[in-house]
């Protein structure tokens, strides 16, 4: 309630697709009880594998539907992302050189630099 926006997380999974619509249902209602000014700032998918049929119809699917919400930075199923924690590290000190840890630090500049502009900053 304390944000201003989220990043919603979906993984390009079948069920992830039916936790969207309920997870948009609780931003409304925080919306309207606590935090009037909380917003989307985009759709990330995560666990994406460009060889799957299901996995590109998920991103098809939410793209249809959210347009522009949907951020061009997709965070890849990666075996490094999955390892990462249980040996207790961030992917940034496990693997920074994996695809997973270059799509979230591709995510993360992307983040900055749409809140340097929309703060007025260079």
């Amino acid at each position: 309630m304390a944000a201003d926006s989220v990043i919603v997380p979906v993984q390009c999974e079948y069920f992830a697709l039916e936790g969207v619509s309920e997870l948009l249902d609780t931003l409304i209602r925080i919306r309207r009880s606590h935090n009037a000014r909380l917003a989307v700032e985009g759709i990330l998918l995560t666990m994406y594998d460009d060889r799957t049929n299901l996995s590109r119809q998920v991103r098809d699917d939410l793209r249809d539907f959210f347009g522009d919400q949907v951020f061009s930075t997709v965070i890849p199923r990666n075996v490094r992302l999955a390892e990462a924690p249980s040996f207790g590290k961030p992917i940034f000190l496990y693997d920074p050189d994996c695809k997973g840890a270059t799509s979230y630090l591709e995510l993360a500049r992307r983040s900055l630099n749409m809140t340097r502009k929309a703060l007025g900053g260079p």
